[in-house]
């Protein structure tokens, strides 16, 4: 069985990662609603702007339903904006954040100079070659709590990293032709799926 994916859909580069999921081997599906939400078994925040996004999941009612299925478990995984949106904080910024993993972000730190990039990024948990990492007015992480996995610097600051069940970048995964992200992504909510599976089975 294909593990059940869903793109947050209100706004940004929905389409790009629903194709990269499928490619990866998901069933991928764009989420819109609470019911939408309900049958998908992880959830990807896509980039784009974050306080619209905030407002959107807000107005359609998604904001504490995603908070309570990934606090119970279910993996999520935000992309430039979305990793805004899943994290504890923004620096020097008084915004309203989803506060799933405890890093301290900064909007567009990389400024112009990198508004948009290819890098070739070392992440040891993806093999040894470099992931080509596109960076578009991102965000970097200045602030790991002691349970968050740094899996990527760039600049000596993190742009990928993991506490639980969420996974954020500062790059764009869905734009590059390489699906290693999306198939970590994957194994994530497998092995979430299999343990909800194992809890639920009678001894």
């Amino acid at each position: 069985m294909k593990p059940v994916v869903g793109v947050l859909g209100v706004q940004g580069d929905v389409e790009e990662h629903l194709r990269a999921l499928a490619a990866a081997g998901a069933e991928p599906r764009s989420v819109k609603s609470v019911a939408e939400l309900a049958p998908v078994e992880g959830l990807v925040i896509p980039g784009g702007e974050s306080t619209t996004v905030i407002r959107l999941l807000k107005r359609f009612g998604l904001d504490a339903p995603i908070r309570e299925r990934v606090r119970a478990g279910m993996p999520l995984w935000g992309t430039c904006m979305g990793l805004i949106v899943a994290a504890h904080d923004v620096a020097d910024l008084n915004q309203e954040t989803l506060d799933l993993i405890d890093v301290t972000v900064r909007r567009n730190a990389y400024g112009r100079q990198v508004a948009s990039s290819e890098v070739p990024l070392a992440i040891p948990a993806l093999g040894p070659e470099p992931f080509p990492a596109i960076f578009i007015r991102a965000p970097w992480i200045e602030r790991s709590g002691p349970e968050v996995e740094v899996l990527a610097e760039h600049g000596g600051h993190g742009v990928f990293v993991r506490e639980k069940n969420v996974l954020g970048t500062s790059f764009h995964p869905e734009l590059t032709g390489d699906a290693r992200v999306h198939e970590y992504f994957l194994d994530m909510v497998r092995a979430s799926a299999a343990a909800k599976k194992e809890k639920a089975s009678p001894n």
